[in-house]
């Protein structure tokens, strides 16, 4: 099976409003075949920086895949929906399922983090390359933006209410007209609204099953707005890799970064 280190460390009180948590991964594979590792897609924009390589991923509308080969490691920032529009300083949605090198977001000094970050002993890597991330962040942090508050706000509702279904029922929640609600969505959170409640739809979908609670299929649908079973299920299938059935069957749930 290899090994595995999985931490997430919070982020510093004046960072928490655009921050979620730092992430990292490391693995040692000699001696064991290659495993792939999947994700599930969130709301969220990562800033990542891997043994070998770095960047920015903008929300990634699919499920995620990767293959882990021999010793390596990756650390991320994970942000919070809308929050790293003040730092990219342009919409969001344009760098959606898109891998942006970090110089073309910071300059040089991108590089040089990702080169602070790498050389991080072994033993604390986590926590310094936290400790590494925070600083560069607070030295650039951004102005007060409500529209970043008011977009985290938004996600934040539609994955605590599994009742929540439409862009209507959230326009009518946020005080908002349709249009409003997805210029805002494209430029802070990289999707538009729509996304972001069928994929909480889903995610809800995936945890029921793992509870391993008795589900009737066509009445999850039907709690989660599809009004045709076969379209739950294709959209259920492309999400996780398999159909509903075939999941519970062999229920290994993809990691969550």
């Amino acid at each position: 099976m290899g090994t595995f280190r999985h931490e997430r460390l919070a982020p510093c009180a004046q960072l928490a409003g655009l921050v979620e948590h730092y992430w990292f991964v490391g693995w040692d594979m000699h001696g064991h075949p290659p495993q792939q590792q999947e994700t599930l897609p969130h709301p969220n924009v990562h800033l990542v920086i891997e043994h070998d390589s770095d960047g920015v991923y903008g929300v990634h509308t699919a499920r995620y895949t990767k293959l882990l080969a021999g010793q390596g490691f990756a650390f991320g920032i994970k942000f919070r929906p809308g929050g790293f529009r003040p730092f990219l300083g342009r919409a969001v949605a344009e760098i959606a399922d898109q891998r942006v090198a970090l110089a073309q977001v910071f300059g040089s000094d991108g590089n040089a983090l990702a080169r602070q970050v790498r050389a991080c002993a072994p033993a604390s890597a986590p926590h310094a390359m936290a400790a590494a991330a925070q600083a560069f962040l607070l030295a650039r942090l951004p102005l007060p933006d409500a529209d970043t508050g008011r977009a985290a706000a938004l996600v934040a509702a539609i994955a605590a209410d599994p009742a929540l279904l439409t862009v209507d029922a959230l326009a009518a929640q946020a005080g908002s007209n349709k249009r409003a609600l997805q210029r805002l969505f494209q430029q802070y959170v990289g999707v538009g609204p729509k996304w972001v409640i069928k994929r909480y739809r889903m995610h809800e979908a995936v945890a029921q099953l793992q509870a391993g609670a008795a589900v009737e299929l066509a009445q999850l649908a039907l709690r989660l707005g599809y009004y045709d079973q076969a379209h739950f299920i294709k959209e259920f299938t492309a999400l996780v890799g398999k159909p509903p059935g075939a999941y519970l069957r062999h229920l290994r749930p993809p990691a969550t970064r």
